[in-house]
C-alpha cells in the first residue's frame, strides 16, 4: 500500500467512525426524502423578498468552518451554492454535535431564515437540520482567494475517469452538459417545427451498413449468430422513406471501432436525417438554416473556439472537392492517379499505408492538406464516386463524380450528406466496387447489404440525406476542443 492508499485509507476510517456515532445517537444517516422549499440560486436571486422568511434547501457540503458554538458552510444544490449559519443555542446540543460529525461531501438539509451577513452574503439560519447521507470517501477541495482558485481538481484523465467528482467541483463542466441537453433539445424541436418524425432504428444489426468504418462485433447467444454495433442509422431510415414516410430523423448512438483523439469517440451521437424529394443542394440550405437556428438558442452566432473566431451568421461558402485540393496542391488533383497520389503524399510528408487505395489518398490529402484550413463554415461538394458508394452520380455529367456534401468548421468535420443514390442497378454495382476493396485489404470498405438492395428495387424515392456528429456540434457551441469534455462517461485508455 503506497503512502497515498494509507492516507485515504485513514480518513476513510475516520469518517466511518463518524458514521458509527451517528448511529449510535439514533440518526440515521440516509433517510428517505427532505422536502427543499427552494433552489440555492433561487434564494440568492430572491433574497430581498425572501429576507427573513423562512426557507429549507437541501444539497452537498462543500465548505465547512466549525467553531464551538456556531459553524459556517456552503451548501451546494444543482443551481449553485449558499451559505448555512448553524449556531448550537438555535439548532439544540443534540443536533448540533450530530453536525460537528459531518464532512465536505456530506449531504444536509436545512430550514431556516434568509439574512445577510456583514459581508453582503446571502445566507440562511438554521433553525432545524436533517443530515441526508454521510459521505465515506472525499471529494476533492477547491479552495477559492479573491476570485481565484486554488487546489483544483484540474487533472483530465482523473475527471474523465471520475465524472462525479468533476461534476461536483468544476461547475462550467455541469454548465457544459446542461447546455448540451439544451442542443439537443433544440435540434429535435427544429426538425420537429419541419414536419419530421422522429424514428428508431436497430443498435444490434446483422450486417453494419451507411459509412465506411470498421464495426464492433458481438454474439447473440440465443440465436447462435454474431451481430453488429450500427456504425450508422442510414440504410434503415431509407428503408423507412421507401415505406411512404416522407420527412424522418433519428438522434442516437453510433459506434465505430476506430481509434481514439481529440475529435473521435468510439461510442458518439449522431443525428440522421432523411427528406423524399429533395437533393443536396437543398439539405445545404437546410443545414445551414438548423446550425443558425441552433447557435442562436445557445446564445450568439459569433463564437470563439479555442483561438479560433468564427462567424456562423454569414452564408457558409460552398468550394468543390477537386478545387481545394487542387489549390493546396498546385496541380490538377482530379487527373491524378493513384502513384500520382501517393507521389504528392509522400511529397507533402503524408505518411501513407502501402495498401492505399486511390480513395483513400485522396482522403488523407484532404484531412491533412485542406481541412485544417477551413476555418469558416464552409461546405465542401463534389467529392469523387470512389469514395461515395451511396451518393447519386453528379447531374453535370461527370461520371468519377457525386452529388455529396461535408460541412467544415474550424477544420473539423461537422456534417456529411448526399443526394441520395436510388438506382438499385447502380448501387449494386458500387456495393459490389466497395467488396473487391474490402477483398484488396480495406477495413472500412462498405459491405454488400442484400436486404437493403432489395428494398431500393421496391422503389426508392429522390432524396437528399444528412448526418451530423452532435458531439462535434456541442464542442462547437461550448468552446470544448476535446470531444471528452462533452460526453459524460468518454472511452479511456486503460488505466488505474
Amino acid at each position: 500500500m503506497t503512502e497515498e492508499q494509507r492516507s485515504l485509507q485513514q480518513i476513510i476510517d475516520f469518517r466511518l467512525e463518524k458514521l458509527n456515532k451517528l448511529r449510535s445517537n439514533g440518526v440515521n444517516p440516509y433517510p428517505y426524502t427532505f422536502a427543499a422549499s427552494h433552489k440555492s440560486a433561487e434564494i440568492i436571486k430572491d433574497a430581498e423578498k425572501l429576507n427573513d422568511k423562512t426557507v429549507s434547501v437541501a444539497g452537498r457540503i462543500m465548505s465547512l468552518r466549525k467553531m464551538g458554538k456556531a459553524a459556517f458552510c456552503h451548501l451546494q444544490d444543482d443551481t449553485g451554492r449558499i451559505q448555512i449559519y448553524v449556531r448550537r443555542d438555535d439548532v439544540g446540543e443534540q443536533n448540533y454535535t450530530n453536525f460537528k460529525l459531518l464532512d465536505i461531501g456530506d449531504f444536509l438539509g436545512i430550514e431556516g431564515y434568509i439574512f445577510k451577513t456583514k459581508t453582503g452574503e446571502t445566507s440562511i439560519h438554521a433553525e432545524n437540520l436533517t443530515i441526508l447521507s454521510k459521505s465515506i470517501r472525499p471529494i476533492p477541495i477547491v479552495k477559492e482567494k479573491e476570485g481565484e482558485e486554488f487546489d483544483a481538481f484540474a487533472d483530465k484523465e482523473l475527471r474523465y475517469r471520475n465524472r462525479h467528482l468533476d461534476l461536483i467541483v468544476n461547475p462550467r463542466v455541469k454548465e457544459t452538459f446542461i447546455k448540451r441537453a439544451k442542443i439537443i433539445s433544440s435540434v429535435r424541436h427544429f426538425l420537429d417545427e419541419n414536419q419530421f418524425v422522429e424514428v428508431e432504428t436497430p443498435i444490434l444489426q446483422p450486417l453494419y451498413g451507411g459509412a465506411n468504418a470498421r464495426p464492433f462485433l458481438t454474439h447473440h447467444n440465443s440465436l447462435d449468430r454474431k451481430l453488429y454495433l450500427r456504425i450508422a442509422d442510414e440504410l434503415y431510415l431509407k428503408r423507412i422513406i421507401i415505406g411512404g414516410f416522407d420527412k424522418v430523423y433519428e438522434l442516437a448512438k453510433n459506434f465505430r471501432n476506430e481509434g481514439i483523439d481529440r475529435n473521435h469517440n468510439p461510442e458518439f451521437t449522431s443525428l440522421e436525417f432523411y427528406q423524399a424529394y429533395v437533393d443536396y443542394q437543398y439539405m445545404m440550405d437546410f443545414v445551414e438554416k438548423l446550425i443558425h437556428a441552433v447557435a442562436e438558442m445557445v446564445g450568439k452566432l459569433k463564437i470563439t473556439w479555442g483561438d479560433l473566431k468564427i462567424d456562423l451568421s454569414k452564408k457558409f461558402e460552398r468550394k468543390p472537392m477537386f478545387s481545394l485540393l487542387s489549390e493546396t496542391v498546385g496541380a490538377d488533383v482530379s487527373k491524378m492517379t493513384e502513384n500520382k497520389l501517393r507521389t504528392v503524399c509522400d511529397k507533402n510528408k503524408i505518411e501513407c499505408p502501402p495498401n492505399s487505395n486511390y480513395g483513400q489518398l485522396l482522403d488523407l490529402l484532404m484531412s491533412k492538406l485542406v481541412e485544417p484550413q477551413l476555418i469558416q463554415p464552409t461546405f465542401v461538394i463534389d467529392y469523387p464516386k470512389a469514395i461515395s458508394p451511396l451518393a447519386k452520380q453528379h447531374r453535370n455529367g461527370n461520371p468519377d463524380l457525386v452529388e455529396r456534401f461535408e460541412l467544415f468548421i474550424g477544420g473539423m468535420e461537422f456534417a456529411n450528406a448526399f443526394s441520395e443514390l436510388n438506382d438499385p442497378i447502380e448501387q449494386r454495382e458500387r456495393f459490389e466496387e466497395q467488396a473487391k476493396l474490402s477483398r484488396a485489404g480495406d477495413s472500412e470498405a462498405h459491405p454488400i447489404d442484400e436486404n437493403f438492395l432489395q428494398a431500393v428495387e421496391c422503389g426508392m424515392p429522390p432524396m437528399g440525406g444528412v448526418g451530423i456528429g452532435i458531439d462535434r456540434l456541442v464542442m462547437l457551441l461550448t468552446n470544448n476542443r476535446w470531444i471528452k469534455d462533452v460526453i459524460l462517461f468518454p472511452t479511456l485508455r486503460d488505466g488505474n
